[in-house]
């Protein structure tokens, strides 16, 4: 099996939001999946996009980047043999610069926190509702 590279912009959950341009605030783990909060950048071509208001530089929205039935996390920073309760306690906020599938069922994120490599299934982005 070729173990093939597929970038962000590639994969269909992330159609029409831009992920450099959004903001990781938190990690969670809930069950057995794993949930980054986000600031998400929604592009134009979004079915949620809104004009931004006059204090706003684009559409930004609540979202949670969920990543389920994930088996491992490893930040390069934090060394091996934490479980994935332990392993996010360490991981800050700040931007993504990439995040990309690096093979079946494994992902990398990329961005001011550092490196983190996820086992897990297909991410969900999931906006939060905000009309509470």
């Amino acid at each position: 099996m070729i173990n093939e590279t597929t970038n962000w912009q590639d994969l269909r959950e992330f159609k029409a939001v831009d992920l450099t341009q959004s903001f990781v605030l938190s990690w969670e783990v809930n069950t057995d999946s794993l949930l980054i909060d986000v600031d998400l950048f929604l592009c134009q071509e979004h079915p949620f996009y809104e004009r931004p208001r006059p204090s706003e530089q684009a559409c930004f929205r609540p979202a949670h980047l969920e990543f389920p039935r994930c088996s491992a996390i490893f930040a390069a920073e934090s060394g091996a043999g934490r479980s994935i309760a332990e392993s996010i306690k360490h991981l800050g906020a700040g931007r993504i610069s990439d995040l990309r599938r690096t093979g079946e069922g494994q992902y990398e994120i990329i961005g001011d926190f550092g490196v983190i490599a996820v086992s897990a299934e297909r991410p969900m982005v999931r906006l939060k509702d905000t009309t509470i």
